[in-house]
């Protein structure tokens, strides 16, 4: 969701902006991303990759989610640490993306979530009294603190110094956009939830504002699991920063998911339980190599700037390794170009997750038919036995097929 600065006066209609919100400030390896004596040559080593003047784009929650979605990808692991604009590098690499949010749909975004967090935010702690803790005290006042502070650094420990004081306070307290930070592969990523909400009894709430509809009590479920994801990553941050505190506040695994309900500009909410995907997202945030790692693995002078010639610019992309899989089409920019080159090597990932994993050490389909056909493979291998048997019963079937056909 974009982000919401101040809010409207008690008792009045938020009105929708004219200009869209800018962008979170989520900001990839700021300083202390690497040892002192390494981080000069990081920090040179990935502007390089960039190209020169390319300046870093953002790595936020969604990118992470999709990165923990596919951590065998070292192609979208290296082009995220290095903040490389992965949309323009697929422009330039003639597969331009077609996902995204079209200006409608964020100008609707940003008036809705000034809806939600107008006069205060009375109405979101409401719905949060209401939705996740019935039984404490009702908020009839909040703590809004102000976060402003300088850079990414300055707003990550203005947050975390917030949250100390919103649980020796008590009360309920709400955090507009704090700044969070969390480590991926060695490298340091800045990320600003829409909210978080501290409970009277210490503990801390994840909200997810989104401006798909809940329609008669139940929203588009792959749109929820994006959401639940995306508030993952953000609860993995916020309990780095309560493990910092004694005694460690509870960061709770229920978001606040608020949306419009049916087809008004009413917001709704729900609780989330999100503790499948933030095990998920740990596990698999902690298996991606370094960014470091992988940018020491690629040739000297290889270089992702969108204003490369298209062949060098292929070249360098191919350099690096890719796990693609159809669910990238949903979430990565490069998907269509990395499915058109797992088209042209054969590759059994294009066919799917399960479909590879069923095929055992056969990557390519030339090696599934000829393993069908007899021609190649172990007989002793149960990948390989079960083509050859689903070969034998296709080709008994066109058999019978032909037959009666014959016959009439």
């Amino acid at each position: 969701m974009s982000e919401f600065h101040g809010s409207a006066q008690r008792g009045s209609v938020p009105q929708p902006r004219q200009t869209p919100f800018p962008a979170k400030r989520e900001t990839a390896l700021p300083v202390g991303a690497f040892p002192a004596r390494t981080k000069s040559r990081a920090w040179g080593r990935l502007a390089e990759l960039r190209g020169p003047g390319v300046p870093a784009k953002a790595l936020d929650a969604r990118a992470l989610a999709a990165l923990a979605a596919n951590p065998g990808c070292r192609r979208r692991a290296i082009l995220d640490g290095a903040g490389v604009d992965k949309a323009a590098l697929a422009n330039a690499l003639g597969a331009p993306p077609v996902f995204g949010q079209s200006q409608f749909a964020l100008t609707r975004g940003n008036a809705f979530e000034a809806r939600v967090k107008a006069d205060g935010g009375a109405e979101l702690l409401r719905l949060a009294h209401r939705t996740l803790d019935p039984g404490a005290e009702p908020p009839q006042r909040a703590c809004v603190p102000d976060l402003t502070a300088q850079g990414p650094d300055g707003r990550t420990a203005r947050t975390a110094l917030a949250l100390r004081e919103a649980v020796q306070a008590g009360g309920w307290t709400l955090l507009d956009h704090p700044m969070l930070a969390l480590e991926v592969a060695g490298s340091p990523a800045f990320l600003e939830p829409d909210a978080v909400v501290v409970h009277p009894d210490g503990s801390w709430t994840v909200v997810e504002i989104k401006s798909f509809p809940v329609l008669d009590g139940s929203a588009d479920p792959a749109k929820v699991g994006a959401a639940a994801r995306q508030a993952a990553v953000y609860v993995l941050a916020l309990e780095e920063v309560a493990a910092r505190l004694d005694p460690a506040p509870r960061v709770r695994h229920r978001m606040l998911l608020v949306c419009p309900k049916d087809f008004s500009n009413l917001p709704t909410a729900s609780a989330v339980d999100i503790r499948r995907q933030r095990a998920a997202t740990a596990r698999q945030l902690t298996r991606l190599t370094r960014v470091q790692d992988i940018a020491d693995a690629l040739p000297e002078g290889v270089c992702f700037s969108p204003e490369l010639p298209r062949e060098e610019l292929t070249a360098a992309v191919e350099a690096v390794p890719a796990a693609y899989a159809p669910e990238c089409l949903a979430a990565c920019e490069l998907a269509f170009h990395c499915r058109a080159r797992s088209r042209a090597q054969g590759s059994v990932t294009a066919l799917g997750r399960s479909v590879r994993a069923e095929l055992g050490g056969l990557s390519t389909v030339e090696e599934v038919l000829a393993a069908a056909h007899g021609e190649a493979g172990d007989p002793d291998d149960p990948a390989v036995a079960a083509l050859r048997r689903a070969a034998a019963l296709r080709a008994e079937a066109l058999a019978l097929a032909g037959r009666e056909a014959a016959c009439r």
